[in-house]
């Protein structure tokens, strides 16, 4: 059964007995076959959690440590499945007693890992009973009968499918973090097993440290906290089994719930690992880790994981965003305000810094040449300058139908720039006759013909005006190659180069709600609900667009999804299908935990498969109008600048990705 690179983890809530730690050891082991069921490889326990963390002056106790002892004896002798788990306990060693986390995989204890820092404050005072993990110099211990590796900076590699290390609460909290050192060591996922008690705006913080925690160290992060059946003699513990992934949370558990919860999640490595090669000021920072005194990584190995069915497909249990590009609620209404605002900036420092008179471009009352102008509009704005140094062309051409043409129109006149309307017609015809080609022939000599007099058209206008032309195509577009070389592929300045077709309608739409006139906003609406068309084909009988570009190239939001995996995270085509799988054809099982509630198209596989290969072939082909494309702000982390982001030889061949698909049929 293919992974994908992900490895699914559990973070447990046990219902606790203080002291009890054969009840205790009884409920992890439920949780453990709960999370083995699940398909977990790893399930990680709160802190101490075979004798429960508010034993307090208990843990002096020698009758408790044995119990304890007792209890992970009963575990390894009764615990069937493969699945790695990790729990708490109080450990003595060479006269000391430590508060460490034990790894163990059937009936073998796989390693130890002590606490580094203890907290010695207020509720807190684990330096009253627990050494620190700098106490401890020896490298192995005895416990139940196996000698098993033990010290702060264990790692545990499963087969090179992914590393782990493990801090235990404060451990987070400090200013370096043990957690720092073991990712820069190799770590791909941090396990947390933590005991904090509940504070007014305390979770708050958590989720803030873990997340941070996790983004700058480039990993997983699975967090679990003590919860119902801890002492609450003075404070409580909600319950906390919270999983991130690079700073994003992908699972939580309801806190103080007074049932035992397990939270699961898939960990994407492979993402994770190549965000690290990526990111150069990691690389610095695993060379400065090199001649620190903690880098004294020992490696543990654990045999591969083995599923417990037999099924073909990996269950995924996280959700797959269909739409990355575009998030949704509050949190849409802040992206589009950002990109506008980015858009804004970009086009003012160009219009100064060149002294232009006039911005001039394209206006054919589709969604891309609508946002242009937008940004054009609140440009001039910005600067003080009347809307009327915008020249906006209209170029009716033999495939413009009557909704575009008026909705062109009535937006340049409702938001006061200067409108000309010069028709290509004629000149198009004129062409045809010039280089012997049959008008009646609706080939791409016939469509290139008409983007390529547009062009001409808004270049000698600017020149005419003392302007320059503003561009108007989008990421999607110059991902897919779906331009005319040297006509809209062309301009002086592209205010829309790096955003994805399936955001520009949700710009053009947050303009129309939030910043318009209400005569615009309506024109505006319909234009966003306008099919995707180049009209360059003459409409159907009844005046309608004939020529649909999703019907030509596929639909954008399955190209945006592909460019996504593609470009952002390096995925392989045989990945990026099994995630469009679950996206698009209703495979979904587990919520997202943003609360996204986006339409979205419904593809089989065949469909999804036949528009990969198509992104596929087309996106190294196309790659040679990327080589020359003009100057434009990047909004977002995906960018086809051949300036600063994306750099591609435009011979490459795409043989390799298209053999993959092939092979997924």
């Amino acid at each position: 059964m293919k992974n994908y690179g992900f490895i699914k983890v559990a973070s447990a809530i046990p219902s606790v007995t203080v002291a009890d730690c054969t009840s205790n050891i009884k409920e992890i082991k439920r949780l453990i076959d709960q999370a083995a069921v699940e398909e977990a490889a790893i399930v990680c326990f709160p802190e101490l959690s075979i004798t429960a963390y508010t034993c307090n002056d208990l843990f002096s106790q020698q009758t408790l440590l044995d119990a304890s002892k007792t209890a992970l004896q009963w575990l390894l002798q009764n615990n069937d499945t493969s699945i790695i788990a990790i729990l708490g306990m109080p450990l003595e060693i060479h006269s000391m007693l430590f508060n460490v986390a034990v790894v163990i995989q059937a009936n073998r204890i796989v390693g130890i890992v002590p606490k580094t820092y203890l907290p010695n404050y207020k509720e807190f005072y684990e330096q009253r009973w627990f050494a620190s993990a700098n106490c401890l110099k020896d490298t192995t211990t005895t416990l139940c009968g196996q000698t098993v590796p033990v010290g702060k900076n264990l790692l545990f590699s499963i087969n090179k499918e992914a590393t782990f290390g493990i801090e235990l609460c404060e451990d987070v909290w400090a200013p370096i973090p043990p957690s720092t050192h073991l990712t820069l060591q190799g770590a791909d996922i941090i396990f947390n097993l933590s005991a904090s008690n509940e504070l007014i705006s305390k979770n708050n913080y958590l989720h803030t440290l873990l997340s941070q925690q996790s983004a700058r160290c480039i990993c997983g992060y699975v967090y679990s906290s003590s919860g119902f059946g801890e002492s609450t003699q003075d404070v409580v513990y909600g319950g906390n089994a919270l999983i991130y992934e690079n700073g994003t949370q992908l699972a939580s558990a309801q806190r103080f719930s007074l049932e035992p919860q397990i939270s699961i999640a898939d960990i994407d490595v492979e993402r994770l690992r190549m965000e690290r090669r990526s990111n150069t000021t990691f690389s610095a920072c695993v060379l400065n880790n090199l001649h620190s005194d903690s880098n004294q990584q020992t490696i543990v190995n654990i045999s591969q994981i083995k599923p417990n069915n037999n099924s073909s497909d990996y269950e995924l249990a996280r959700w797959v965003n269909p739409h990355p590009f575009v998030p949704a609620g509050k949190e849409l209404d802040e992206r589009c305000e950002e990109i506008f605002s980015i858009q804004v900036n970009a086009l003012a420092k160009r219009i100064v810094h060149t002294h232009a008179k006039t911005v001039v471009l394209g206006i054919s009352g589709g969604l891309d040449s609508t946002l242009a102008l937008l940004v054009c509009v609140r440009t001039m704005d910005k600067l003080s300058r009347p809307r009327t140094d915008i020249v906006g062309i209209t170029m009716p051409g033999f495939g413009t139908t009557d909704r575009t043409y008026h909705n062109a129109v009535a937006l340049m006149k409702s938001l006061g720039i200067t409108l000309r309307e010069i028709s290509i017609r004629e000149a198009c015809i004129q062409h045809f006759k010039d280089i012997g080609h049959d008008i009646s022939q609706h080939d791409v000599t016939y469509e290139n013909t008409q983007a390529r007099e547009r062009t001409q058209i808004l270049m000698d206008v600017a020149n005419q005006m003392n302007g320059f032309v503003v561009g108007t195509g989008d990421l999607s577009e110059l991902a897919l190659g779906w331009a005319t070389y040297n006509a809209d592929h062309m301009s002086n300045y592209g205010v829309n180069c790096s955003i994805p077709k399936t955001l520009v309608r949700h710009l053009v739409a947050w303009v129309a709600h939030n910043s318009i006139d209400e005569a615009s906003k309506d024109t505006l609406l319909d234009i966003v609900q306008t099919p995707i068309s180049p009209e360059l084909i003459p409409a159907d009988e009844n005046g309608n667009i004939k020529q649909k570009t999703e019907d030509l190239v596929g639909p954008y939001e399955l190209h945006d999804f592909f460019l996504y995996h593609f470009m952002r995270l390096g995925y392989s085509p045989a990945k990026i299908y099994y995630l469009a799988q679950i996206a698009f054809c209703g495979k979904q099982k587990y919520d997202n935990i943003n609360g996204l509630n986006l339409a979205v198209g419904s593809y089989d596989k065949a469909t999804i498969l036949h528009w990969l290969k198509t992104f596929c072939r087309r996106f190294f082909t196309q790659q040679f109008k990327r080589s020359c494309l003009p100057d434009g702000p990047k909004v977002g982390s995906v960018s086809l600048s051949p300036r600063g982001d994306w750099r591609m030889p435009s011979d490459a061949s795409s043989a390799e990705w298209l053999k993959e698909c092939n092979s997924l049929e």
